[in-house]
């Protein structure tokens, strides 16, 4: 008794009835396969583009003679552009140290639990964050049009000792107190977002360990939230660095200031710009390089293994070229064979 009901059944290989066209045979050996890369021709069009305007602008440099490359080289390294570097420097880096310090007393205050506190420092950083920093070096030179003298005595009684307003502070001295008010506001909030960062869980087990609250803050919570803080500082020290520009206003001779006295002589515009200009990439990549390291070393405690430096790159490649040199140079020893007594 025949029992099949149903089509007779497909050989292995053979295509079903009514089915499509066959499928290529897939080869057992995956190495057989033919491996085609994909063409990213928008990618390409675009590097092309890319390498043509960088060739411009190159050629433009070295072939526009409104550039003046040689007034360039004769004051890129002048005393004058030299003292003003100096100054800029130490702008940059009195307010860096007394902003960031202010800062961080101001973001403890927004943590506090007194409302006072946090009213007083929230008004603080509204405030300095709302008015430019022009207008605050102004102010703050301008500051004997306001308080002739400024004295020590009792609140709302006598004064025991006072100066005058112009000698007490005088022009660098409204300077920095203006950068660094203004720089205050923003390492606040900086500083504030790091520590707000930290899992509050290592208070609690600080806490349940008996650690003090300052030595909670100082060993277990300002450590893990320099990896949060330090990017964003570093980006506000940079921009503190070019915005020292602004105390051109008030005649002090930072980089900007002497570039312009310079060029308001004779007439030299672009290439004094240019002098300028080629200050402010050196520091702020001195600053970025510096920014790197400091970031990697508090990176420790969270990166086990972190990847080389590109100092530390650099010699590895140096290693290979003369291991790679050595191996060619080292004379080839001829095989001797069992038995061979020559």
């Amino acid at each position: 008794m025949d029992l099949t009901t149903g089509p007779a059944a497909t050989p292995p290989g053979a295509a079903a009835p009514g089915a499509g066209p066959e499928a290529p045979p897939v080869p057992d050996d995956p190495a057989a396969l033919r491996v085609v890369p994909a063409r990213h021709y928008a990618r390409w069009a675009a590097a092309a583009a890319v390498a043509v305007l960088v060739a411009q602008f190159a050629h433009g440099l070295a072939t526009n003679p409104v550039w003046e490359w040689d007034v360039f080289r004769a004051y890129v390294l002048s005393e004058t552009i030299v003292q003003a570097v100096w100054v800029t420097l130490q702008l940059t880096a009195y307010a860096t140290v007394l902003g960031f310090l202010l800062g961080t007393v101001l973001a403890f205050m927004r943590l506090s639990r007194s409302p006072v506190l946090q009213t007083v420092a929230w008004t603080y950083v509204w405030v300095f964050r709302s008015i430019p920093m022009i207008v605050q070096l102004v102010f703050w030179f301008n500051l004997s049009a306001l308080y002739e003298e400024l004295g020590v005595g009792i609140p709302f009684g006598p004064v025991f000792w006072s100066v005058d307003s112009n000698s007490l502070i005088g022009t660098i001295g409204a300077a920095v107190i203006g950068l660094t008010l203004h720089q205050a506001a923003y390492a606040a909030e900086v500083v504030r977002g790091g520590v707000v960062a930290v899992d509050h869980g290592q208070l609690e087990a600080a806490a349940a360990l008996g650690i003090p609250r300052l030595r909670q803050i100082r060993r277990i919570v300002l450590p893990q939230a320099m990896r949060a803080i330090l990017p964003t500082a570093g980006n506000e020290i940079v921009g503190l660095l070019k915005g020292t520009s602004v105390v051109y206003v008030m005649s002090i001779g930072e980089l900007f200031y002497q570039a312009q006295v310079i060029y308001g002589r004779n007439g030299r515009v672009i290439p004094l710009l240019l002098v300028a200009t080629a200050w402010y990439v050196v520091l702020t990549s001195l600053l970025s390089v510096a920014q790197y390291y400091v970031e990697r070393r508090f990176a420790r405690g969270a990166d086990r293994t972190p990847p080389p430096t590109p100092l530390r790159r650099a010699r590895q490649f140096v290693r290979t070229l003369r291991g790679a040199a050595a191996q060619r140079d080292r004379s080839v020893v001829p095989l001797r064979f069992l038995g061979d007594s020559r």
